[in-house]
């Protein structure tokens, strides 16, 4: 039996026992207590600093000679001297911030009894519900994207019995608002932070609608005694309109909200939710059959996993990954951070915000093959919003044309080389994205959405064109200086010239360049110019311990991490599809060497990254092994939250991505059905997968082997499958068309 609902016997006594619930822009953490009620609430713009432009006058002077000492094989001396006068000014970004807390204080008896909380995938509502004194307490609380706002209603078995205290806080610079209606708030600024000023305003306020009882409040709190029913509106704005403009305001703003949604009736609320919220959500099914666990809670099911017989945790893994993308990425709202939306911590991890080595690129191979294209969208706002700031970059650190994007950016889009030992010097990240958006337009083929993309592709192409060198004694075109996300080789250093990494993206980009240009009719010249180019870049190596190399040397036996977290070299296995075990099968049987050589365990999302990997080598049993080990208890908190430690939501989409690449996979013209499926995931179906050439694909399978097969496409065509009984050609037509079991034979 199948569930959509994540359920708990208790309140969550810690942030990640909270349950998210969120609309892309604003978030709330949800703890469910019986007696009191915290909303933890997040905003998506509300970042620490101002629009700054973190541009190293130094930089432009000194990365030749960092260059040079790299190809000298002084690594130790280009790393110390790139620490010193190449990296960005300041060499810090900014964090995602909490907005506050709202907290509600019930005044009935403490003793309470059947209590249950619970987070419904399907309706997007966390609900708790309990009894005091023979009265049923019952809240449900939602994110609308269609009123904007966060809503809980309250209600009581028994009329009148709904007494309680709401108030708010908030760790931020600012004060309380002095009001007297029925709205609490608190405005404030942001902080400065790393030299980069505060020049965020924000407003957080909720508004308490009573049905019945009596109202009053004080100077921090609103008291309602003896009601039948409340119904709560939250929420919070700031005055960021883009990366370089920051004069919104969001006292107004809040306000006619506020102001909009309490004239609409609660039950219009709930119906526009539902609808927007399932229009997404129900756009995919994925069924595992297995044993029905659903009546045990959610946190022992991961406790249990790897011990039990649970399918259906692992299809409800994709289902709140897909939750979690519809809650924190929706258009014209910031992409999804290291955290998603959901953060708590004035210093969080990695200061939650965009890593583009890996973290903000894995946020996003869930979307296209979960069928949820519209989430995607943040992702090429942004792609666009850092070829503005990636251009002065460009041209002032490498004397560049077109734009550069290293590995991490901001709110602001800073586009600089940050952190140290200078893992940040590594001018991939917006070759990276721009070979994702091509990939993203395999998904969603459509002439309109590659004239958007292409001229971002240009310019992370012409960046690589003007800085790329030729590689002294051979005619390899390389990158220097570079690195391998973030792995040291054996000589002291990071640093190093044409790691394999950088070499397999170029292939990718230079590629999309090419395909894009053609199929637009546009730009032959220059086009010539990146074909040529892509034929210089270096091969993949194999070492000699049969190993996929990770750099231009033969180093991966004497680096000092031989389990780093990172699988760098391995992109060309996953998630690009230059390397593959029919197609280059000697490069699968390195890239496999690879990943024994790394191990299975790791950080969250690079358990994540590991199951797609071996997914993608069609080994389905040692693809659960993986999966075990991301939902366990040491990788999976309580709330089904990926565990870096601490939270990552990069995990949270990566593994998703690869339960769904274990069941379908896809290469322009190919499908292949059921590719990395292990034993005890003999019988399912899953409706709505989206695979490259933008069709739908609805799969029955019983035994391991498909029992029916329907593709659902736009246009009339063919495509060759791949499944556990042969190869076959499928001709399809516009609409959805059912193949016959004897056409799969």
């Amino acid at each position: 039996m199948t569930t959509d609902e994540l359920w708990y016997e208790r309140p969550a006594a810690v942030w990640t026992e909270a349950l998210p619930v969120g609309n892309g822009r604003l978030g709330a953490m949800v703890f469910g207590g019986a007696w009191s009620e915290r909303f933890q609430i997040n905003e998506s713009t509300f970042y620490n600093g101002g629009p700054y432009q973190p541009i190293n006058p130094e930089a432009g002077a000194n990365i030749g000679r960092v260059q040079a000492l790299i190809l000298e094989g002084r690594y130790a001396e280009a790393e110390r001297l790139a620490y010193e006068k190449v990296m960005a000014s300041p060499d810090l970004q900014t964090s995602y911030q909490p907005i506050g807390d709202l907290h509600l204080s019930f005044n009935h008896d403490l003793t309470t009894s059947d209590y249950r909380r619970s987070l419904d995938l399907d309706t997007g509502i966390a609900t708790t519900g309990y009894e005091c004194r023979g009265v049923r307490f019952h809240r449900d609380t939602f994110a609308t994207a269609v009123h904007d706002v966060i809503v809980c209603r309250m209600t009581v078995s028994k009329p009148g019995a709904l007494s309680l205290s709401v108030l708010m806080s908030s760790p931020q610079n600012g004060a309380a608002e002095e009001r007297c209606d029925d709205t609490i708030g608190y405005l404030g600024r942001n902080r400065t932070q790393n030299g980069i000023a505060g020049r965020l305003r924000f407003a957080f306020r909720a508004r308490v609608l009573p049905e019945g009882g009596l109202f009053d409040r004080g100077p921090e709190a609103i008291r309602v005694r003896e009601a039948d029913a409340v119904t709560l509106l939250i929420d919070a704005g700031t005055s960021f309109r883009r990366y370089d403009d920051v004069g919104g305001d969001p006292e107004a703003e809040t306000q006619r909200r506020l102001d909009e949604v309490a004239a609409i009736p609660y039950e219009t609320l709930l119906a526009d939710h539902l609808a927007d919220h399932r229009r997404l959500y129900r756009s995919l099914s994925l069924s595992l059959d297995g044993p029905d666990r659903t009546q045990i809670p959610t946190d022992r099911r991961i406790a249990e996993f790897a011990s039990g017989d649970d399918p259906d945790l692992a299809a409800l893994y994709v289902r709140f990954g897909r939750y979690l993308a519809i809650t924190s990425s929706r258009p014209g709202t910031q992409p999804a951070n290291l955290q998603g939306i959901w953060n708590d911590e004035i210093l969080p991890p990695w200061n939650s915000k965009y890593t583009v080595n890996i973290n903000l690129q894995m946020n996003y191979w869930l979307s296209d093959p979960a069928n949820l294209s519209e989430t995607f969208l943040p992702l090429i706002e942004l792609v666009e919003d850092v070829t503005e700031t990636g251009r002065a970059m460009a041209k002032a650190h490498y004397g560049a044309s077109g734009w550069v994007l290293h590995h991490n950016t901001d709110l602001w889009r800073a586009t600089g080389p940050i952190d140290g030992p200078p893992w940040g010097l590594w001018p991939m990240g917006g070759v990276w994205l721009c070979a994702q958006l091509y990939d993203h337009w395999r998904f969603q083929p459509s002439r309109a959405l590659l004239e958007r993309i292409f001229p971002l592709i240009k310019g992370a192409v012409d960046f690589t064109l003007d800085t790329l060198i030729e590689l002294p004694g051979t005619d390899r075109l390389v990158t220097c200086p570079s690195l391998s996300p973030e792995n040291s080789h054996p000589f002291g250093s990071t640093l190093c010239a044409g790691p394999a990494m950088d070499s397999q993206l170029l292939r990718d980009l230079f590629a999309a360049a090419i395909d894009a240009s053609e199929r637009l009719g546009i730009e032959a010249d220059w086009r010539r110019a990146v074909a040529l180019a892509r034929e210089r870049l270096p091969d993949d190596r194999i070492g000699k311990a049969g190993q996929l190399q990770e750099w231009l040397e033969d180093w991966d036996m004497e680096a000092p991490e031989p389990q780093h977290r990172h699988v760098s070299h391995l992109y060309a296995l996953y998630p690009s599809l230059q390397i593959d075990l029919l197609e280059t099968p000697e490069l699968a049987a390195a890239a496999a060497v690879s990943l024994e050589r790394r191990g299975d365990d790791a950080t969250g999302w690079g358990i994540g990254w590991r199951l797609n990997l071996w997914a993608r080598l069609a080994r389905a049993d040692r693809a659960h092994e993986v999966l075990e080990l991301l939902l366990s208890p040491e990788r999976t908190y309580p709330n089904l939250f990926d565990a870096h430690p601490p939270f990552q939501i990069d995990g949270n989409f990566g593994g998703a991505a690869g339960i769904l690449e274990m069941l379908v996979q896809s290469r322009p013209g190919e499908i292949r059905l059921l590719p990395a499926l292990p034993d005890r995931w003999a019988h399912g179906h899953f409706c709505g997968v989206r695979v490259r050439g933008g069709l739908l694909v609805d799969l029955e399978w019983r035994d391991g082997q498909l029992v029916q097969l329907a593709l659902t496409a736009e246009n009339a065509g063919a495509v060759r499958i791949r499944h556990p009984g042969g190869i076959f050609t499928a001709s399809h037509l516009a609409g959805r068309t059912v193949l016959a079991l004897d056409e799969m034979t």
